[in-house]
């Protein structure tokens, strides 16, 4: 009676303990949505992809023109500078030209404004450039939304692993409660004098350990549901997650594609880099191709501050061309092209290790399977098992140790069958992942 007592104080604690904190009820559909807006890989995704767009605009340059503007005060007795300064405030006299005045001009101040405008007009190392930018852009989206992909089936996982996580408690209580019985029974007969000290001791000791288990088990669902928090960019210290939708227990048997989809979003991203690579590579020859930008400035000069009395422009194009730089830009065509190698050796070697893993999954779905089958069968035996040992014992044809062993095989094998399922749907997730 005492050891009764005893486990129903412990099991009355383990509520209260739970009790302290509250207990959520979420739906898949929920989650997705909180991991969408607040999970920090999907947010660290979205910023990839911002900075890629923010080079492509960068990179509008090549086309549209530069305006500066800039106003200069200074005051000179440079002859020569003296003279200009006059000169473009248009206000030379014909005493400005006296030898003595030009070699030892007064101090002239002037004050400038300059308006000035660069346009590209053909830079082809730029346009390979701008090339490159909108293919990492495209690259960088891609990547993002295989991100969102993988945080998809993180949610199935972690989801499927709560609703184990509860299916485990629920197997649990009713252990405890099976083990409470047996104890209750056990109990009598001792004092009845039908069984030894012996008996009643190893009844005590499979209920402690029932109790023990089922305590990891609730602890499990904290731990579990603190990985859903983390998914969902949420706090935990209070809250428990319990799902809306059961686990399910159902057995439909699923074929996958054997060869990975040329569609998928990872592995167009590495395509990209790829390409990506090359236009640097023909960027980085171009270099050595002559440049012609046009350019022109407005001024406006004066020899009083904040005025413009006289102005003048200046328009023009230039053709440039860097004939031979310190071998600078054939080490960067060398250098780029390795880059364009390692990035064709990455994905190659990228899509090997997927079609490796694709395989490997394919034949953990027919494994997992055959593992379903298996505990099905042993869960359903040993049920079939503890039932009949149950009866003899009450007949007193049976030994309590074997009585024992068969109860707790059967919870055992009630867990696997679980489990099983649960390796079972998440396979199928995964595969889904890897061929989508």
């Amino acid at each position: 009676m005492k050891a009764i007592i005893i486990l129903t104080i412990s099991q009355l604690l383990i509520a209260a303990s739970l009790m302290a904190q509250d207990t959520v009820y979420i739906s898949k559909n929920e989650v997705l949505e909180k991991v969408a807006i607040n999970n920090s890989q999907a947010k660290l995704a979205d910023k990839d992809a911002e900075l890629a767009n923010a080079d492509v605009q960068q990179s509008n340059s090549l086309f549209l023109p530069q305006v500066s503007a800039s106003y200069t005060a200074m005051t000179t007795n440079n002859p020569l500078m003296a003279f200009g300064s006059r000169l473009n405030q248009a206000i030379l006299t014909p005493e400005d030209f006296n030898p003595n005045l030009l070699n030892n001009p007064d101090n002239v101040q002037n004050f400038a404004t300059e308006i000035m405008v660069l346009q590209p007009l053909l830079n082809l190392d730029g346009v390979h450039m701008r090339k490159a930018a909108k293919v990492k852009q495209e690259a960088m989206h891609l990547q993002a939304a295989r991100t969102k992909e993988y945080l998809e089936l993180e949610v199935s996982k972690t989801y499927m692993k709560l609703q184990l996580a509860y299916e485990a408690v629920a197997v649990l209580e009713r252990a405890v409660k099976t083990s409470a019985e047996a104890l209750s029974m056990v109990t009598d007969y001792y004092e009845e004098g039908m069984l030894q000290k012996a008996d009643l001791l190893d009844v005590q000791v499979r209920a402690s350990e029932v109790q023990n288990q089922l305590h990891y088990a609730k602890t499990n669902v904290q731990n579990v549901s603190d990985e859903l928090a983390i998914l969902m960019g949420e706090q935990s210290e209070t809250v428990v997650y319990k799902p809306l939708e059961a686990a399910s227990n159902e057995f439909n048997q699923a074929v996958f594609s054997e060869s990975l989809s040329t569609s998928r979003k990872d592995i167009l991203a590495m395509q990209k880099a790829v390409l990506g690579q090359e236009h640097m590579l023909k960027s980085t020859k171009m270099g050595l191709m002559p440049r012609l930008n046009a350019f022109g400035s407005f001024q406006m000069y004066d020899n009083q501050i904040m005025s413009f009395d006289a102005s003048g422009y200046l328009i023009g194009m230039r053709l440039s061309w860097n004939i031979f730089d310190g071998y600078k830009t054939v080490a960067q065509t060398a250098s780029a092209r390795l880059q364009v190698e390692k990035a064709r050796i990455t994905h190659e070697a990228y899509v090997k290790e997927q079609q490796k893993e694709l395989d490997k999954t394919n034949r953990m779905l027919v494994d997992a399977e055959n593992k379903i089958s298996l505990s099905q069968l042993a869960y359903e035996n040993a049920a079939e098992a503890y039932r009949m040992r149950k009866d003899r014992f009450e007949q007193g044809l049976e030994k309590t140790a074997d009585l024992l062993m068969a109860e707790t095989q059967m919870f055992k094998k009630e867990l696997e069958y679980k489990q099983a399922i649960f390796e079972y749907n998440f396979t199928k997730e995964y595969l889904h992942f890897l061929t989508r």
